[in-house]
């Protein structure tokens, strides 16, 4: 068990701009969607839905997110610069960007794909750790846009959870902070 917590333990969020630049090897990314296809689901509706972005793929991605941003902020009369920005080039510091999709079957509650999906992502960030991989899970920008769906393949019953940003890291990892879990749990014998 020690070393199952220790896995646990050892998982970071690794931003964009500590990335190294380095690529990773398509095979270590099918290794992290392998290890998310693991994860819990009731009755097997299996719901994740991943799209993966590298290469040439990070601009088409950046494109897309930049040019949406700008559309619905400015309609919104929200828009900013600097937001704008940031989705244009943070995709191309990344050596892969997987969208996290949630596809809503209606044959569970949808609370329950939802926690599937966040299941899967979590086997894939204590994978990626595992495998040297450095990311974070993002759920801002365009997340939450209905216009964005389609660029995901998902349907409009569908939701899209985020983004997955992967990259190489060659930094010193700091200690993980946590209160104690006796705070967190209440006991009823």
């Amino acid at each position: 068990m020690n070393d199952t917590l220790d896995i646990f333990k050892k998982r970071r969020s690794i931003f964009t701009k500590m990335f190294s630049g380095e690529v990773i090897e398509n095979e270590t990314i099918e290794q992290l969607l392998e290890a998310a296809n693991w994860a819990p689901t009731h009755k097997l509706t299996q719901p994740w839905r991943f799209s993966v972005f590298c290469g040439d793929g990070l601009s088409t991605l950046a494109d897309f997110q930049s040019d949406l941003y700008k559309k619905v902020a400015t309609a919104n009369g929200k828009f900013d610069q600097v937001v704008f920005e940031k989705m244009k080039n943070n995709p191309q510091k990344c050596s892969h960007v997987i969208s996290i999709g949630v596809n809503i079957s209606g044959k569970v509650p949808e609370i329950e794909e939802t926690n599937a999906v966040a299941c899967a992502v979590q086997n894939i960030l204590l994978a990626a750790s595992q495998l040297g991989v450095a990311g974070y899970w993002g759920s801002g920008g365009i997340t939450y846009f209905e216009g964005a769906k389609s660029f995901f393949e998902l349907e409009a019953k569908d939701k899209l959870m985020g983004f997955l940003y992967l990259g190489k890291y060659d930094g010193i990892l700091t200690d993980g902070k946590r209160s104690s879990i006796s705070e967190k749990v209440r006991w009823v014998k």
